[in-house]
């Protein structure tokens, strides 16, 4: 296993250095509460430290309180679109929030709560959007149908503070196209959390795959 951190996440002040570090951050939907605890476990034996659960299913909540509860996890929420599921996800412990798509308020309410926040941009008017919300992180989705690392490299040339975190048809092809960007804060990833691993509650395998992703991320 190839270990990113050794602090207890409940003392990291600054998660945005946090999730840098490691590059690579889990995009998870879980539909039963119950496969949170044993995820948390495996992606951390596999290396990870962070992670990002979707509010895609009712069980989103219930599922980052137990997942948060794992000293040695940072966890966020993703698919953040409204105001109330900012109250529900601090409720439940995330320490950062994702969204889908730029939304001033999602974005006004999370810095009111002193929250990083990270909105999805994928044109240059969004980005320009979020620049003058004070934002230089923002989510890319989804990247592989918007022009993948290309696009990316593009963007990036005039927005030369901003930095991306392309998520949506990355895989172990492309991992490395993306991670060879100076522009890339972190790829968001789901190959190594399929549903189809946690719906058979392969725990090995997913610590398996995040331990190759790890691998990779730690080679550039």
């Amino acid at each position: 296993m190839l270990s990113i951190m050794v602090e207890d996440v409940t003392s990291v002040h600054h998660p945005e250095q946090f999730i840098a570090r490691a590059r690579l951050l889990p995009v998870v939907v879980l539909q039963d509460a119950a496969d949170a605890e044993p995820l948390a476990a495996a992606l951390t034996e596999g290396g990870l430290r962070s992670v990002e659960v979707t509010f895609r299913t009712d069980a989103a909540a219930e599922a980052i309180r137990i997942m948060a509860e794992n000293p040695d996890l940072l966890v966020g929420a993703g698919t953040v679109v409204t105001p109330a599921q900012v109250d529900a996800a601090v409720a439940a412990g995330a320490r950062f929030v994702v969204s889908p798509g730029f939304s001033p308020r999602v974005v006004g309410y999370c810095q009111e709560l002193g929250l990083p926040v990270y909105p999805g941009a994928a044109t240059a008017t969004e980005i320009q959007m979020a620049l003058d919300a004070g934002l230089e992180i923002v989510k890319f989705f989804p990247a592989e149908q918007l022009g993948g690392a290309k696009m990316i490299k593009a963007l990036a040339a005039p927005f030369r503070s901003v930095r991306f975190i392309p998520t949506g048809g990355v895989n172990t092809v492309n991992l490395p196209d993306y991670l060879a960007l100076p522009s890339v804060f972190a790829v968001g990833g789901t190959w190594m959390v399929a549903p189809d691993l946690i719906a058979a509650g392969k725990w090995d395998e997913v610590t398996r795959l995040t331990a190759l992703a790890v691998e990779t991320t730690g080679r550039q």
